[in-house]
């Protein structure tokens, strides 16, 4: 049996109620003129702002009709989404599966805190950890960032949150020395001798990574060996994936692995409108695909499959809408 139909098959995280036994819970129809939809992304120099805004443009038109306006947030990134999520002031937000999986679970800064108001909406696309190395520093493989100044963001980005999560299994022969930088400002860092390596966990094609490799001379680190080993084992969100080097006119392929970036919606979220932006991206999948280079493999049926992997639950809104269109059973 394949993967995707045993997902199909799996009702474990599924809710099955009804578009209208949701509503009929939530209460009588409310007058939604001038209700803003927000979805946190990132900074404006990374993927997640122009995803979200390319999302808020191919769904603008569905929304409006029924009196929701769609906007596209920046943010410092997904862990400060997860917070902004949870106190409402973003209605939906994009987020590393990692760092879902942090807060729904409370480890990290989480620790004992678990978010289990978050709920798992749609996965967009795969993301990779990103390590771009000054190419004096004489970095190439995990073990090589011993003792290194190394830029991994700030508390509330994916990147310092997934960092948090690898790092005490990398064994270091000394340990690396944080730097919490902008994403924008890594590559003048990298170039004046500030750090020695800049770690991101993104998708590519990606403009961020193309102007560093471009701004003095650096190199890919490959991060493999016994703790991608581990962690791909444990946390089944984590995949290995080859970054396209071909995309950056560079020739070696370099492994890595990484997670799902994943649009992300609290339980107490109006299911009028989870409903309204839902079926809105599906509708538009095929524009999607055409209007970022990260989301030109979008495919329905691999987007909800690697939605019900995901480490908090399903909208149950969204898990109606899928088994409505027949992307589960």
């Amino acid at each position: 049996m394949g993967r995707l139909k045993r997902l199909r098959l799996s009702r474990r995280r599924v809710a099955t109620a009804s578009l209208a036994a949701i509503f009929a819970a939530w209460g009588p129809a409310r007058a939604w003129a001038e209700t803003f939809v927000s979805i946190g992304s990132g900074e404006m120099t990374a993927v997640y702002y122009p995803v979200a805004k390319a999302i808020c443009q191919a769904i603008f038109s569905e929304l409006r009709e029924q009196g929701f306006w769609c906007s596209a947030e920046t943010t410092p990134g997904s862990a400060y989404n997860v917070e902004h999520i949870v106190t409402g002031e973003l209605e939906f937000g994009i987020v590393q599966s990692d760092v879902l999986f942090s807060a729904y679970k409370g480890i990290g800064r989480w620790d004992g805190k678990p978010v289990t108001e978050l709920r798992s909406v749609l996965c967009l696309f795969p993301e990779l950890v990103t390590i771009i190395a000054r190419a004096d520093a004489n970095i190439h493989v995990l073990a090589d960032l011993a003792g290194k100044r190394v830029s991994v963001g700030s508390l509330a980005t994916g990147p310092r949150t997934t960092w948090d999560l690898i790092s005490p299994d990398l064994d270091l022969s000394a340990p690396v020395q944080l730097r919490e930088l902008r994403q924008s400002e890594t590559a003048s860092a990298l170039c004046d001798g500030t750090i020695d390596a800049s770690f991101f966990v993104v998708a590519h094609p990606s403009e961020l990574v193309s102007d560093q490799l471009a701004a003095c001379p650096s190199n890919f680190v490959a991060v493999t060996g016994a703790v991608v080993d581990k962690l791909v084992s444990n946390y089944p969100f984590y995949t290995r994936g080859f970054i396209p080097t071909e995309l950056y006119h560079l020739s070696d392929k370099v492994l890595s692995f990484g997670s799902e970036a994943t649009l992300v919606t609290s339980a107490s979220s109006d299911p009028r409108m989870v409903a309204a932006v839902v079926k809105a991206i599906m509708t538009h999948i095929a524009q999607l695909k055409t209007m970022q280079p990260v989301l030109a493999d979008l495919d329905a049926d691999h987007m909800v499959a690697q939605t019900l992997t995901a480490p908090a639950p399903l909208h149950p809104v969204a898990a109606a809408i899928y088994q409505e269109l027949g992307l589960i059973k």
